[in-house]
């Protein structure tokens, strides 16, 4: 990793030389041009759920393609500055398809998902699942 200047930073995946450039939020002194590092705990906690329920979905033979995640990320208003909250609400477009006893796995394997149980317990960590009916684009 390298510090560029300016209150950013970059760090390249070295198995695949993909390259990430991190940048100070607004409210904290950066020009929030890129992920923040707090920004990238939240993308770590919605892909490693959706990892987590792919892996699920993955040996049942279910399709979980165009499932999404969106994270709120909420900062502590009183020093020190730290994620306070992180509210993840993950959208499953498989709808009625899915028995109850396959949804429960699914929801057990996302908050069972490393990066959750890495997180500080006094951060509150809020999933919420929305499971939706799968639309045929051929309809459309």
């Amino acid at each position: 990793m390298d510090y560029l200047g300016e209150l950013q930073c970059s760090a390249v995946h070295v198995p695949s030389s993909q390259k990430l450039i991190t940048d100070a939020p607004v409210d904290n002194g950066g020009r929030g041009m890129q992920f923040s590092p707090t920004d990238l705990a939240g993308v770590a906690l919605g892909t490693c759920i959706m990892t987590m329920m792919g892996l699920v979905a993955k040996n049942n033979n279910l399709d979980l393609s165009g499932m999404t995640a969106r994270v709120t990320k909420e900062m502590s208003k009183s020093p020190p500055r730290r994620i306070a909250e992180l509210s993840v609400i993950v959208t499953i477009p498989t709808g009625n398809t899915l028995t109850d006893a396959t949804r429960t796995k699914l929801e057990k394997s996302a908050h069972a998902c490393p990066v959750k149980q890495s997180l500080h317990p006094d951060i509150k960590i809020d999933i919420e699942f929305v499971y939706t009916p799968q639309t045929d684009s051929t309809t459309a």
